[in-house]
């Protein structure tokens, strides 16, 4: 839990960060980022997260850094769409008419009008962090002992199998029951910034 909201805090700050610099400045920042994110998304994270753990060793820090920092991409994408579509917006062209700087209009104005949707989709992709940092425990390259996780308990429990199943068993429903709470959670957050959801799926 603390490697999943911690990873996605580093990755939606990143993201929202970036996201509405381009979709707000446009022009060449705008190309270059885009043109990097998009790099980016061609590479499965898994790989990245593996070649780095690899590199600067497993723990926890580096475990949020990690998956902070290969997984932002989204969030760019998504703060930049909802950007573009703000910022001609009647209440951003009466502050900038008034004078307010940029960076009062930018996070004060727009982002704080992106900030339900940018909520919602943090508290799905926990779900994902933890699947994540799981796998990666369960290779051995993520949490080390004495520290508990459930994926390292999970390849410890699976030589024994035949006959202790419970070792195994009970962390991998301890993940599922936990990513399915998030994602459930997700879906009701959903539902309380955008009633019309509620429509569309009944």
């Amino acid at each position: 839990m603390i490697v999943g909201i911690c990873a996605v805090a580093v990755a939606g700050a990143i993201g929202a960060l970036l996201g509405v610099i381009c979709g707000y400045y446009g022009g060449i920042a705008d190309h270059i980022i885009m043109r990097i994110v998009e790099a980016l998304i061609a590479l499965p994270n898994i790989l990245l997260m593996l070649v780095f753990v690899s590199v600067f060793g497993p723990s926890v820090l580096t475990l949020i850094l990690v998956m902070g920092g290969t997984t932002w991409t989204g969030y760019t994408r998504l703060i930049r769409g909802e950007v573009l579509s703000l910022r001609e917006r009647d209440f951003v062209r009466a502050a900038r008419s008034i004078g307010t700087k940029d960076r009062v209009i930018m996070f004060r104005h727009i982002l704080a009008n992106v900030f339900s949707t940018f909520i919602v989709v943090c508290t799905m992709n926990v779900a994902g962090a933890i699947l994540s940092e799981a796998s990666l425990s369960f290779l051995g390259l993520g949490i080390q002992p004495p520290t508990i996780s459930w994926g390292y308990m999970l390849n410890e429990g699976r030589t024994y199998l035949a006959t202790s199943w419970w070792l195994a068993t009970f962390p991998g429903l301890a993940i599922t029951m936990t990513v399915l709470g998030i994602i459930f959670l997700g879906d009701w957050l959903r539902d309380v910034f955008d009633p019309r959801s509620q429509g569309r799926r009944s």
